[in-house]
């Protein structure tokens, strides 16, 4: 088995990336048969952003804080462990926003894209699902549309709920709500096209998120699932991540 062996900038990451390295060698990703990444949930992100032309399968190893999307660092037995790992596949989010200045930004992320207020007031917000007009005004401090892979993130923060991997549903979940006071958000097809439409742009400025990729200034932003886009990640046999899933709503 041909591995490449890719680090975060963190020196636990480089001191482990280094072991590994002398103990199993290294290709170039374009040779190998899978790509070991060491550090945290963020470098897996654009781990799989970076190589998805690759069309590879990602063995994330944690050498960052949470790792939700990692296994647990060794250097011991890892060919074995690669042989006996589980995939699982998911599919990104497209975001497409325009900003004040008339330009458009796209950008693809496999937890969430949001829409977050930039400024001192709460944003206000138009929100249509499928080209229909679903809510006329959401004032909060934004809103974000989830993956299943992705709802453990900060869609769980912000009190929106847990998907299982598989299905075929997106969170729409609202980040501090002021009105109305008790929305929560919705259960979306990943076949749904949602579209935020930012009101009173100027006097409450709005930023869009798609896995770290900022767009400031936005005045509408559309999302919707790309299921043509395939990311292959790779779980130690018993932990995969609908495992994780389940044991995060239990903890």
């Amino acid at each position: 088995m041909k591995i490449s062996f890719v680090a975060s900038d963190s020196p636990s990451a480089q001191t482990g990336r280094a072991a590994l390295l002398s103990r199993y060698g290294c290709v170039e990703e374009e040779e190998a048969d899978v790509i070991v990444a060491l550090g945290g949930d963020g470098f897996m992100l654009s781990t799989l952003h970076r190589t998805r032309d690759l069309a590879l399968p990602v063995y994330g190893m944690n050498r960052g804080t949470i790792g939700f999307l990692m296994n647990e660092y060794s250097e011991s037995n890892l060919l074995k462990r690669l042989g006996e790992a589980e995939e699982a596949e998911i599919h990104p989010l497209s975001m497409t926003a325009t900003c004040r200045d008339g330009t458009t930004h796209r950008a693809l992320a496999l937890n969430e894209v949001s829409v977050l207020r930039s400024g001192s007031q709460a944003a206000k917000l138009r929100i249509s699902i499928d080209g229909r007009l679903r809510m006329e005004e959401l004032i909060c401090d934004g809103a974000l549309v989830a993956t299943p892979a992705g709802s453990t993130a900060y869609n769980y923060s912000a009190h929106g709920p847990i998907l299982p991997v598989g299905t075929d549903i997106l969170a729409l979940t609202a980040i501090a709500p002021f009105r109305p006071r008790r929305w929560r958000g919705a259960l979306l097809p990943t076949t749904a096209t949602v579209r935020f439409d930012v009101i009173e742009a100027e006097k409450r400025p709005v930023m869009a998120e798609a896995d770290s990729n900022l767009v400031p200034n936005v005045t509408s932003v559309e999302i919707r699932s790309e299921p043509q886009i395939s990311h292959r990640l790779l779980f130690d046999p018993g932990h995969g991540l609908e495992e994780r899933l389940l044991r995060e709503q239990f903890e």
